[in-house]
Formats: structure tokens, C-alpha cells, sequence
């Protein structure tokens, strides 16, 4: 099945725009086109948009996605490459992700002092004083 570049978009939560961009950028070199010159896209192509969408949301910059594209433009020879790469990004992923789970306690905790501020009061003393400005 084919799709437009707006069916694309669409489905990914991005702007024509964006997709545009990407390509330009390099970073989608197996999208075809039609006999107007736009942009046609497959379902083998929406796994592709897939990933590079995976690779920006968690951080990977342009170049290096840039990169990874020309690197599976190439063919097999350069699996060790594509493999290490993904690997150290999966590194960087974890980290944010362990950053995340403590921020998010930090957030949850102060949530629950503001459900039952009494029982908070009582058992850690963190009630704000009137008058004072806190987060």
C-alpha cells in the first residue's frame, strides 16, 4: 500500500514539514517518489519513518541519525557499525530513563504531600509555612 506524505505525518504525529525535512536531511533515503515528484510513501517505508521518529524522540541527534541512514544505505557490510551505534544510544536511553524514574518520584512524593497534607505534616514535617514560597 502507498501513502501520502500527510497520511504519513499523520500517523506519526508529525507535520508534512517535518517528514520534508527528514528527508532533505538525509535521513529517509529509500522514499520514492511519484511521476509528480512527490514524496510516496510504503508500509516498508513507515517502519523506517518509525525508527528515525524512535531515534529523535530519545535524544539521537540529526547527524548521527543522518549517519545510521547511510550506513543501512550501504548494505551488510556495515551491521557492526549500525549495531554499536544503536548500542551506545541504548546506553544514553537507559540513563534518561533512570533520570526520569527519579524525577518522577521526587514529583510523585510531593503530589501525595498535597493529597494529605495532615498526614504529611505529621510524619515528615514538610508542610510549607504560610507565607513562604516554595515549589
Amino acid at each position: 500500500m502507498n501513502y501520502s506524505i500527510n497520511e504519513v505525518a499523520g500517523k506519526f504525529g508529525l507535520s508534512a514539514h517535518t517528514l520534508r525535512f527528514y528527508d532533505k536531511e538525509g535521513l529517509m533515503p529509500f522514499i520514492g517518489r511519484d511521476k509528480s515528484g512527490n514524496r510516496v510513501f510504503t508500509d516498508t517505508d513507515l517502519n523506517w519513518v518509525a525508527m528515525v521518529c524512535c531515534l529523535k524522540d530519545t535524544g539521537m541527534k540529526i547527524k548521527d541519525i543522518k549517519q545510521y541512514a547511510d550506513w543501512c544505505a550501504e548494505g551488510l557490510q556495515t551491521i557492526e557499525e549500525r549495531k554499536t551505534m544503536l548500542a551506545d544510544h541504548r546506553q544514553q536511553v537507559v540513563k534518561q530513563m533512570e533520570a526520569l524514574k527519579k524525577n518522577l518520584a521526587l514529583i510523585d512524593s510531593k503530589i501525595a504531600v498535597y493529597e494529605n497534607p495532615e498526614q504529611a505534616e505529621k510524619k515528615y514535617g514538610l508542610l510549607e509555612k504560610k507565607n513562604e514560597q516554595h515549589y
